[in-house]
């Protein structure tokens, strides 16, 4: 069965990981300039990028009925990264995430991939907000929210990591 397409921009299709990604969110998941920034461990394995994959992703479109989604480059077909919203069960807010290979940084891609994610998230899920967490070194990634016309509201506990939270509200929105 093939993944199901949740958004389409110019230059990307989002949809659904499925098991069939495993290599691609491995890649996403063990690069270290990739993960620089994220606090997470990185991913170990093949075996291990399948655990992730089904616990959190997967997990999620069946519990909330999105999740992040894989970022389909149009011109190759290559899943590139990802892109999508996660709802922080210890925030108990949703949150904007985006990840890119490195060979696709810089091009405008996550900006794109953001703008349809939270037009769905506002139009399709009726959020009254989305927030985004960064470690305020990754100044790409910050930058890239703030062109999403998210505000810096300050810093915050998550994970055991002081983050800095930015956020957009539905009614700020065009």
């Amino acid at each position: 069965m093939a993944a199901r397409t949740i958004l389409e921009t110019e230059r990307l299709i989002l949809r659904e990981f499925d098991e069939k990604d495993v290599e691609s969110f491995y890649l996403l998941g063990s690069d270290p300039t990739i993960i620089r920034f994220t606090g997470d461990p990185g991913l170990t394995s093949l075996e291990h990028a399948g655990e992730v994959l089904r616990s959190r992703p997967l997990a999620d479109y069946r519990k909330y009925g999105y999740g992040r989604w894989a970022c389909v480059h149009k011109e190759d077909g290559t899943v590139i990264g990802f892109s999508g919203l996660k709802f922080l069960d210890e925030l108990k807010e949703v949150d904007i995430g985006f990840r890119l290979l490195p060979a696709y940084w810089g091009a405008g891609l996550a900006t794109e991939a953001g703008r349809a994610v939270l037009d769905f998230g506002f139009r399709q899920l009726r959020l009254a907000s989305i927030i985004g967490l960064v470690d305020p070194e990754n100044v790409a990634s910050v930058r890239v929210l703030e062109k999403l016309g998210l505000k810096f509201v300050g810093m915050t506990m998550y994970q055991g990591t002081n983050t800095a939270k930015y956020v957009v509200h539905r009614n700020d929105r065009p």
